[in-house]
């Protein structure tokens, strides 16, 4: 018998004592055998490590192969390679997306794992010096998992915002947690509906949104959630002039939450892949969500979010939407996203040169 880390398991060996949830309940029973799900279920709950039959003691860890950092030995004799400070919160992120997968998928069977979601957010947030909204991709992005990439990016963009937005520091982590969830009605809609490569009819965008009622209620039943988090997953989709949904609330009626969700959720919604649709230039969102400021989004959550992203020193490597690749050299704040760029020592101002905009930052 041995204790195996979670990351070196394989599907097919023999559980040799109970694994228990961080809050004490029996995950797996003794003598179970791991079928390849069952990975997932660990990670999700945070386990580090399980004891198992038949195993070597002596375990070469293999999560970090990719690492351009050497091998160090470990207190208890396994060898593992240094991490860098951003894989610890890319390792943070798929445990949070493990989680809020398992969540999102037994929340109509059982109560939402709202401590454990919590735990997690706060392990994923400690990383969060290391997050560039712009730059930041997930590892494995599965485009069948949008919707939890959308809720974990929204969750820490978010977050961010209330920072940058002068919000109170107790509602920071509140926030992140409205953007976390704020999808969660989703899990009552039919997949055939939302997995849709083809144009939805006016019936089925009516069912699509329904998830943010859908949401509400689910949520309610969580007493340990702040009514701004439910209110997000309600009102996120509802706009500053009445135009939006479900209710049709002009902005002063919106809770807070749900205007820096709003904004975050759709960053994210464009700027992440999809089956249907690449991922757009997050500088070509930029503008779009400048545009929408004016009647449709909250101006000043998102004037403060434009303005933050785009901060970056003088010296930034571009690559521009015609494929060459310069400096910026200048931002006028005026026009956050149409920096001055050098290109080849020629000087490319995208103020003026309109078909131009920065496809990404290397």
């Amino acid at each position: 018998m041995a204790s195996i880390s979670v990351s070196d398991l394989k599907p097919g060996v023999k559980i040799a004592s109970a694994v228990h949830t961080p809050l004490g309940g029996v995950l797996f029973n003794k003598g179970k055998i791991l079928l390849p799900r069952d990975l997932d279920i660990l990670q999700a709950f945070l386990v580090q490590s399980v004891e198992v039959e038949g195993a070597d003691s002596k375990v070469v860890s293999t999560k970090e192969t990719g690492s351009k950092n050497g091998p160090v030995t470990s207190s208890a004799g396994t060898v593992e390679f240094e991490k860098s400070p951003q894989d610890q919160l890319y390792v943070e992120y798929d445990r949070m997306l493990n989680l809020i997968k398992s969540s999102f998928q037994s929340i109509l069977a059982s109560e939402l794992p709202v401590l454990d979601l919590r735990n997690q957010l706060e392990a994923l947030i400690s990383q969060l010096k290391y997050y560039n909204v712009l730059t930041f991709t997930p590892r494995a992005m599965n485009e069948y998992d949008y919707m939890y990439h959308n809720g974990i990016l929204s969750a820490l963009t978010s977050y961010l915002i209330a920072q940058w937005s002068g919000l109170p520091q107790k509602d920071w982590m509140q926030v992140a947690f409205a953007g976390l969830l704020h999808d969660i009605g989703n899990a009552k809609i039919d997949p055939k509906v939302l997995y849709s490569p083809l144009p939805l009819s006016s019936d089925e965008v009516e069912e699509m949104r329904m998830h943010t009622t859908y949401g509400y209620q689910m949520l309610r039943n969580s007493p340990a959630l702040n009514e701004g988090v439910r209110l997000a997953a309600l009102q996120h989709h509802e706009k500053v002039d009445g135009s939006g949904y479900p209710l049709r609330l002009t902005g002063d009626k919106m809770h807070v939450y749900s205007r820096i969700v709003a904004v975050a959720d759709i960053f994210h919604a464009m700027t992440l892949k999809k089956r249907y649709r690449k991922a757009q230039s997050p500088y070509l969102v930029l503008e779009q969500l400048q545009a929408e400021s004016f009647g449709k989004l909250d101006p000043a959550i998102v004037q403060t979010f434009i303005n933050k992203v785009t901060q970056f020193h003088n010296g930034t490597r571009v690559r521009l939407s015609d494929e060459r690749v310069g400096e910026i050299v200048f931002s006028d704040r005026n026009h956050p996203t149409r920096p001055l760029v050098s290109v080849n020592g020629q000087i490319v101002n995208l103020v003026n040169e309109r078909h131009l905009y920065i496809e990404n930052i290397i």
